[in-house]
Protein backbone atom coordinates (compact mmCIF):
# COMPACT_ATOMS: atom_id res chain seq x y z
CA UNK A 1 0.00 0.00 0.00
CA UNK A 2 1.27 3.36 -0.90
CA UNK A 3 2.15 5.78 1.87
CA UNK A 4 0.54 8.65 2.37
CA UNK A 5 2.18 12.20 0.99
CA UNK A 6 3.58 14.34 3.52
CA UNK A 7 1.66 18.12 3.86
CA UNK A 8 5.09 19.08 3.47
CA UNK A 9 5.89 17.53 0.18
CA UNK A 10 2.90 19.09 -1.36
CA UNK A 11 3.42 22.58 -0.52
CA UNK A 12 4.73 25.00 -3.01
CA UNK A 13 3.41 25.38 -6.38
CA UNK A 14 5.18 26.16 -9.83
CA UNK A 15 6.03 29.87 -10.32
CA UNK A 16 2.94 31.89 -11.99
CA UNK A 17 2.33 35.25 -12.69
CA UNK A 18 -0.90 35.24 -10.13
CA UNK A 19 -3.44 37.74 -11.79
CA UNK A 20 -6.46 36.88 -9.34
CA UNK A 21 -6.10 38.86 -6.36
CA UNK A 22 -9.94 39.38 -6.60
CA UNK A 23 -10.13 36.34 -5.20
CA UNK A 24 -7.65 36.26 -2.90
CA UNK A 25 -5.21 38.91 -2.58
CA UNK A 26 -1.55 36.87 -1.29
CA UNK A 27 -0.99 37.37 2.27
CA UNK A 28 0.55 40.72 3.31
CA UNK A 29 4.15 40.67 4.64
CA UNK A 30 2.72 42.74 8.10
CA UNK A 31 -0.07 40.16 8.18
CA UNK A 32 2.30 37.28 8.18
CA UNK A 33 4.76 38.69 10.66
CA UNK A 34 1.58 39.31 13.09
CA UNK A 35 0.27 35.88 12.36
CA UNK A 36 3.46 34.03 13.53
CA UNK A 37 3.61 36.34 16.34
CA UNK A 38 -0.17 36.23 17.40
CA UNK A 39 -0.01 32.43 17.59
CA UNK A 40 2.60 32.05 20.22
CA UNK A 41 0.84 34.92 22.74
CA UNK A 42 -3.04 35.03 21.55
CA UNK A 43 -3.86 31.81 21.49
CA UNK A 44 -5.92 30.96 24.71
CA UNK A 45 -10.00 31.98 24.75
CA UNK A 46 -10.12 35.60 24.97
CA UNK A 47 -13.65 34.77 26.58
CA UNK A 48 -11.60 33.04 29.39
CA UNK A 49 -11.00 34.55 32.97
CA UNK A 50 -7.57 33.58 33.16
CA UNK A 51 -4.29 35.33 32.31
CA UNK A 52 -3.59 33.94 28.97
CA UNK A 53 -7.38 34.29 28.16
CA UNK A 54 -7.47 38.19 29.05
CA UNK A 55 -4.47 39.03 27.32
CA UNK A 56 -6.29 37.01 23.78
CA UNK A 57 -8.99 39.22 24.62
CA UNK A 58 -6.67 42.67 24.84
CA UNK A 59 -5.40 41.67 21.53
CA UNK A 60 -8.75 40.65 19.74
CA UNK A 61 -10.36 44.33 20.99
CA UNK A 62 -7.36 45.72 19.67
CA UNK A 63 -7.62 44.32 15.95
CA UNK A 64 -11.55 45.17 16.46
CA UNK A 65 -10.58 48.33 16.93
CA UNK A 66 -8.15 48.91 14.25
CA UNK A 67 -10.54 47.30 11.48
CA UNK A 68 -13.60 49.23 13.09
CA UNK A 69 -11.47 52.66 12.41
CA UNK A 70 -10.11 51.98 8.68
CA UNK A 71 -13.23 50.77 7.65
CA UNK A 72 -15.23 54.01 8.86
CA UNK A 73 -16.93 51.89 11.53
CA UNK A 74 -17.36 52.24 15.69
CA UNK A 75 -14.96 49.70 17.68
CA UNK A 76 -18.85 48.41 19.45
CA UNK A 77 -20.33 47.87 15.69
CA UNK A 78 -18.12 45.24 14.25
CA UNK A 79 -17.80 41.59 14.85
CA UNK A 80 -15.68 38.63 12.89
CA UNK A 81 -17.57 36.03 10.99
CA UNK A 82 -15.54 33.14 9.47
CA UNK A 83 -15.62 34.59 5.56
CA UNK A 84 -16.77 37.55 3.93
CA UNK A 85 -20.05 35.21 2.56
CA UNK A 86 -20.93 34.56 6.28
CA UNK A 87 -21.13 38.16 7.17
CA UNK A 88 -23.03 39.22 4.21
CA UNK A 89 -25.82 35.88 5.67
CA UNK A 90 -25.77 37.02 8.81
CA UNK A 91 -25.96 40.76 7.91
CA UNK A 92 -28.82 40.33 5.13
CA UNK A 93 -30.59 38.05 7.19
CA UNK A 94 -30.46 39.80 10.52
CA UNK A 95 -31.56 42.75 9.13
CA UNK A 96 -34.42 41.30 7.57
CA UNK A 97 -35.32 39.38 10.77
CA UNK A 98 -34.91 42.53 12.59
CA UNK A 99 -37.93 44.05 10.26
CA UNK A 100 -40.42 41.75 9.51
CA UNK A 101 -43.12 43.66 11.24
CA UNK A 102 -42.16 46.33 8.37
CA UNK A 103 -41.78 44.41 5.88
CA UNK A 104 -40.57 41.33 3.98
CA UNK A 105 -39.22 42.91 0.96
CA UNK A 106 -35.53 42.40 -0.09
CA UNK A 107 -33.77 45.24 -2.57
CA UNK A 108 -30.64 44.51 -4.42
CA UNK A 109 -29.06 45.24 -7.62
CA UNK A 110 -28.81 42.60 -10.21
CA UNK A 111 -25.07 42.57 -10.02
CA UNK A 112 -24.02 41.41 -6.51
CA UNK A 113 -22.39 39.15 -5.19
CA UNK A 114 -23.88 35.68 -4.82
CA UNK A 115 -23.95 35.30 -1.40
CA UNK A 116 -26.37 38.39 -1.56
CA UNK A 117 -28.55 36.76 -4.18
CA UNK A 118 -28.77 32.94 -2.47
CA UNK A 119 -29.49 34.45 1.21
CA UNK A 120 -32.50 36.99 -0.57
CA UNK A 121 -33.65 33.71 -2.40
CA UNK A 122 -33.73 31.93 0.89
CA UNK A 123 -35.56 34.67 2.73
CA UNK A 124 -38.23 34.82 -0.14
CA UNK A 125 -38.57 30.29 0.58
CA UNK A 126 -39.56 31.80 3.69
CA UNK A 127 -42.53 34.36 2.88
CA UNK A 128 -40.17 37.20 1.68
CA UNK A 129 -39.88 39.15 -1.68
CA UNK A 130 -36.81 39.67 -3.65
CA UNK A 131 -36.74 42.70 -6.05
CA UNK A 132 -33.98 42.86 -8.57
CA UNK A 133 -32.71 46.60 -9.56
CA UNK A 134 -31.35 46.44 -13.11
CA UNK A 135 -27.81 48.21 -13.75
CA UNK A 136 -26.73 49.85 -17.26
CA UNK A 137 -23.90 48.98 -19.51
CA UNK A 138 -21.45 49.39 -17.46
CA UNK A 139 -22.49 47.42 -14.55
CA UNK A 140 -24.06 50.62 -12.46
CA UNK A 141 -27.31 51.23 -10.66
CA UNK A 142 -28.98 54.54 -11.28
CA UNK A 143 -29.02 56.02 -7.57
CA UNK A 144 -33.07 57.44 -7.82
CA UNK A 145 -34.47 54.50 -9.59
CA UNK A 146 -32.63 51.81 -7.37
CA UNK A 147 -34.17 54.24 -4.26
CA UNK A 148 -37.92 53.86 -5.52
CA UNK A 149 -37.90 50.33 -5.55
CA UNK A 150 -35.63 50.46 -2.08
CA UNK A 151 -38.00 53.01 -0.13
CA UNK A 152 -41.10 51.36 -0.35
CA UNK A 153 -43.28 50.99 2.99
CA UNK A 154 -43.19 47.09 2.77
CA UNK A 155 -39.27 46.96 2.28
CA UNK A 156 -37.07 45.14 5.09
CA UNK A 157 -34.13 45.86 3.79
CA UNK A 158 -32.04 46.95 0.66
CA UNK A 159 -28.32 45.48 -0.46
CA UNK A 160 -25.80 47.30 -3.13
CA UNK A 161 -21.93 46.61 -3.18
CA UNK A 162 -19.55 49.44 -2.80
CA UNK A 163 -18.14 47.92 -6.21
CA UNK A 164 -18.03 44.81 -8.11
CA UNK A 165 -16.16 41.80 -7.81
CA UNK A 166 -16.02 41.17 -11.88
CA UNK A 167 -16.11 44.01 -13.41
CA UNK A 168 -14.83 46.38 -10.45
CA UNK A 169 -18.05 49.19 -11.36
CA UNK A 170 -18.23 51.40 -8.28
CA UNK A 171 -21.83 52.01 -6.87
CA UNK A 172 -23.11 55.60 -6.41
CA UNK A 173 -23.64 54.11 -2.38
CA UNK A 174 -23.58 57.04 -0.57
CA UNK A 175 -25.90 58.85 -2.51
CA UNK A 176 -28.35 55.97 -2.17
CA UNK A 177 -27.59 55.50 1.38
CA UNK A 178 -29.24 58.98 2.16
CA UNK A 179 -32.47 58.57 0.71
CA UNK A 180 -32.65 55.18 2.50
CA UNK A 181 -31.49 56.70 5.81
CA UNK A 182 -34.59 59.77 4.90
CA UNK A 183 -37.27 56.26 3.96
CA UNK A 184 -36.05 54.68 7.34
CA UNK A 185 -34.46 51.59 4.88
CA UNK A 186 -31.39 50.10 6.53
CA UNK A 187 -28.67 49.41 3.58
CA UNK A 188 -26.68 46.53 2.98
CA UNK A 189 -23.19 47.65 1.98
CA UNK A 190 -20.91 44.46 0.36
CA UNK A 191 -17.79 46.11 0.68
CA UNK A 192 -15.69 42.97 0.26
CA UNK A 193 -14.27 43.97 -3.16
CA UNK A 194 -13.36 47.40 -2.64
CA UNK A 195 -12.21 47.75 1.52
CA UNK A 196 -8.72 48.59 1.63
CA UNK A 197 -8.48 49.46 -2.56
CA UNK A 198 -10.23 52.46 -2.01
CA UNK A 199 -12.13 55.13 0.55
CA UNK A 200 -14.31 53.51 2.60
CA UNK A 201 -17.85 54.33 2.18
CA UNK A 202 -20.43 56.14 4.27
CA UNK A 203 -24.17 56.05 4.82
CA UNK A 204 -24.64 52.30 5.32
CA UNK A 205 -26.88 50.30 7.92
CA UNK A 206 -24.70 46.96 7.42
CA UNK A 207 -21.51 46.28 6.02
CA UNK A 208 -19.84 42.97 5.13
CA UNK A 209 -16.17 42.57 4.00
CA UNK A 210 -13.25 39.75 3.60
CA UNK A 211 -10.25 39.88 4.69
CA UNK A 212 -8.28 37.81 1.63
CA UNK A 213 -9.86 40.13 -0.22
CA UNK A 214 -7.23 42.88 1.16
CA UNK A 215 -4.46 40.44 1.89
CA UNK A 216 -5.64 39.24 5.41
CA UNK A 217 -5.66 35.98 6.29
CA UNK A 218 -8.37 33.85 4.66
CA UNK A 219 -10.83 32.44 7.18
CA UNK A 220 -11.92 36.15 8.86
CA UNK A 221 -14.81 37.83 7.44
CA UNK A 222 -16.25 41.49 8.78
CA UNK A 223 -19.56 42.27 9.63
CA UNK A 224 -20.19 45.83 11.32
CA UNK A 225 -23.85 47.27 12.47
CA UNK A 226 -24.49 50.97 13.38
CA UNK A 227 -25.65 51.58 16.06
CA UNK A 228 -29.62 52.22 15.98
CA UNK A 229 -29.87 49.92 13.15
CA UNK A 230 -32.21 47.36 14.16
CA UNK A 231 -30.94 44.06 13.57
CA UNK A 232 -31.52 40.60 15.09
CA UNK A 233 -29.58 37.27 15.08
CA UNK A 234 -30.79 35.25 12.58
CA UNK A 235 -29.31 31.94 13.55
CA UNK A 236 -28.90 29.31 16.78
CA UNK A 237 -26.08 31.08 18.16
CA UNK A 238 -24.64 32.05 21.42
CA UNK A 239 -24.47 35.69 19.84
CA UNK A 240 -20.55 36.12 21.31
CA UNK A 241 -19.39 36.13 17.63
CA UNK A 242 -16.58 34.44 15.94
CA UNK A 243 -13.29 34.13 17.96
CA UNK A 244 -9.83 33.93 15.89
CA UNK A 245 -7.15 36.25 17.60
CA UNK A 246 -4.32 35.29 15.41
CA UNK A 247 -6.44 35.79 11.88
CA UNK A 248 -8.30 38.78 13.37
CA UNK A 249 -5.20 40.27 14.86
CA UNK A 250 -3.17 39.59 10.99
CA UNK A 251 -6.21 40.88 9.02
CA UNK A 252 -5.93 44.57 11.33
CA UNK A 253 -2.34 44.35 10.27
CA UNK A 254 -2.75 43.95 6.44
CA UNK A 255 -5.52 46.53 6.36
CA UNK A 256 -3.65 48.75 8.73
CA UNK A 257 -1.00 48.33 5.73
CA UNK A 258 -2.74 48.15 2.38
CA UNK A 259 -4.64 51.29 3.97
CA UNK A 260 -1.26 53.13 4.08
CA UNK A 261 0.09 52.50 0.60
CA UNK A 262 -2.99 52.75 -1.18
CA UNK A 263 -2.02 56.19 -2.72
CA UNK A 264 1.26 54.87 -4.53
CA UNK A 265 -0.15 51.37 -5.22
CA UNK A 266 -3.41 52.89 -6.56
CA UNK A 267 -1.19 54.68 -9.08
CA UNK A 268 0.64 52.31 -9.77
CA UNK A 269 -2.29 50.00 -10.70
CA UNK A 270 -4.10 52.09 -12.39
CA UNK A 271 -1.34 52.68 -15.10
CA UNK A 272 -1.26 48.95 -15.18
CA UNK A 273 -4.70 48.50 -15.86
CA UNK A 274 -4.82 51.20 -18.33
CA UNK A 275 -2.06 49.32 -20.31
CA UNK A 276 -3.65 46.45 -20.38
CA UNK A 277 -7.49 47.52 -21.42
CA UNK A 278 -5.40 50.11 -24.31
CA UNK A 279 -3.43 47.02 -25.81
CA UNK A 280 -6.55 44.30 -25.65
CA UNK A 281 -8.56 46.58 -27.08
CA UNK A 282 -6.53 47.11 -29.83
CA UNK A 283 -4.64 43.83 -30.38
CA UNK A 284 -7.39 41.61 -30.48
CA UNK A 285 -10.95 41.61 -33.06
CA UNK A 286 -14.04 40.99 -31.66
CA UNK A 287 -13.27 42.07 -27.93
CA UNK A 288 -15.27 43.88 -25.26
CA UNK A 289 -13.98 45.34 -22.01
CA UNK A 290 -16.26 45.76 -19.81
CA UNK A 291 -17.54 47.74 -16.65
CA UNK A 292 -16.94 51.87 -16.18
CA UNK A 293 -13.68 52.67 -17.20
CA UNK A 294 -13.55 55.60 -14.65
CA UNK A 295 -15.49 55.14 -11.39
CA UNK A 296 -13.54 51.47 -10.94
CA UNK A 297 -11.61 49.76 -8.88
CA UNK A 298 -7.69 50.55 -9.96
CA UNK A 299 -7.02 46.93 -9.89
CA UNK A 300 -9.24 44.87 -11.93
CA UNK A 301 -10.10 44.73 -15.32
CA UNK A 302 -12.63 42.48 -17.25
CA UNK A 303 -12.71 41.75 -21.00
CA UNK A 304 -14.72 39.72 -23.36
CA UNK A 305 -13.60 37.60 -26.45
CA UNK A 306 -16.12 36.62 -29.03
CA UNK A 307 -16.61 33.36 -30.07
CA UNK A 308 -13.98 31.88 -27.12
CA UNK A 309 -14.68 29.61 -23.91
CA UNK A 310 -13.71 31.23 -20.86
CA UNK A 311 -12.42 28.31 -19.45
CA UNK A 312 -10.59 27.36 -22.46
CA UNK A 313 -8.81 30.94 -22.08
CA UNK A 314 -8.21 30.32 -18.53
CA UNK A 315 -6.48 27.15 -18.82
CA UNK A 316 -4.45 27.85 -21.43
CA UNK A 317 -2.88 30.96 -19.74
CA UNK A 318 -2.47 28.86 -16.95
CA UNK A 319 0.21 27.30 -19.13
CA UNK A 320 1.60 29.55 -20.01
CA UNK A 321 2.08 30.65 -16.61
CA UNK A 322 -0.48 33.48 -16.29
CA UNK A 323 -3.19 33.01 -13.48
CA UNK A 324 -6.39 34.43 -13.85
CA UNK A 325 -10.15 33.90 -13.33
CA UNK A 326 -13.07 33.58 -15.93
CA UNK A 327 -16.00 36.56 -15.64
CA UNK A 328 -18.47 34.16 -16.86
CA UNK A 329 -17.18 30.54 -17.79
CA UNK A 330 -19.74 27.64 -17.37
CA UNK A 331 -17.96 25.83 -15.20
CA UNK A 332 -18.81 22.35 -13.85
CA UNK A 333 -20.18 23.41 -10.52
CA UNK A 334 -22.51 25.81 -12.07
CA UNK A 335 -23.12 25.12 -15.42
CA UNK A 336 -24.28 28.98 -15.29
CA UNK A 337 -22.66 32.08 -16.92
CA UNK A 338 -21.84 35.10 -15.20
CA UNK A 339 -25.08 37.01 -13.89
CA UNK A 340 -23.09 40.22 -13.21
CA UNK A 341 -22.16 40.19 -16.93
CA UNK A 342 -25.78 38.90 -18.11
CA UNK A 343 -27.34 42.19 -16.18
CA UNK A 344 -25.00 44.77 -18.18
CA UNK A 345 -26.02 43.03 -21.55
CA UNK A 346 -21.95 41.71 -21.94
CA UNK A 347 -21.21 38.71 -23.17
CA UNK A 348 -21.41 36.18 -21.05
CA UNK A 349 -18.86 33.71 -22.54
CA UNK A 350 -14.98 34.03 -23.36
CA UNK A 351 -14.19 36.65 -20.47
CA UNK A 352 -11.35 37.22 -18.50
CA UNK A 353 -10.63 38.88 -15.09
CA UNK A 354 -7.21 40.15 -14.01
CA UNK A 355 -6.92 41.55 -11.18
CA UNK A 356 -3.34 42.96 -9.79
CA UNK A 357 -1.51 41.99 -6.74
CA UNK A 358 -0.06 44.74 -4.59
CA UNK A 359 3.17 43.20 -6.32
CA UNK A 360 2.01 43.10 -9.75
CA UNK A 361 5.24 44.60 -12.08
CA UNK A 362 5.01 46.10 -15.38
CA UNK A 363 7.28 43.53 -16.92
CA UNK A 364 4.41 41.10 -15.74
CA UNK A 365 1.58 42.71 -17.33
CA UNK A 366 3.52 43.38 -20.35
CA UNK A 367 4.44 39.94 -21.13
CA UNK A 368 1.00 38.68 -20.15
CA UNK A 369 -0.64 41.61 -23.07
CA UNK A 370 2.10 40.01 -25.15
CA UNK A 371 1.08 36.83 -25.13
CA UNK A 372 -2.55 37.03 -24.90
CA UNK A 373 -3.07 37.87 -28.45
CA UNK A 374 -1.63 34.61 -29.91
CA UNK A 375 -3.83 32.88 -26.79
CA UNK A 376 -6.94 34.34 -28.63
CA UNK A 377 -6.51 33.48 -31.88
CA UNK A 378 -5.69 29.85 -31.20
CA UNK A 379 -8.40 29.07 -29.11
CA UNK A 380 -10.31 30.60 -32.32
CA UNK A 381 -8.67 28.22 -34.50
CA UNK A 382 -9.99 25.46 -32.48
CA UNK A 383 -13.70 25.89 -33.19
CA UNK A 384 -12.48 27.08 -36.81
CA UNK A 385 -12.38 30.36 -36.96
Amino acid sequence: MDEPVGVASVVGVEETVYLDAATTEPLHPAAKEVLLAAYDDGWADPRALHQPGRRAALLFDNAREVVAHLLGARHDEVTFTPSGTAAIQAGLAGAAAARERVGRVVVHSAVEHSAVLHTAAWLAGRGGEVRSVPVNATGRVDPEKFAAEATGPEVAVACLQQANHEVGTIQPVEDVAAICHDAGVPLLVDAAAAAGRVEPTRGWSVLAASARKWGGPSGIGVLAVRKGVRWRQPWPDDERGYVNVPGALAAAAALQAVVAERAETTRRQSELVDRIRTEVAATIPDVEVVGDPDRRLPHLVTFSCLNVDGEALVTELARRGFGVASGSACTASTLEPSHVLAAMGALTHGNVRVSLTRDTTEDEVERFVAQLPEVVTQQRARVGL
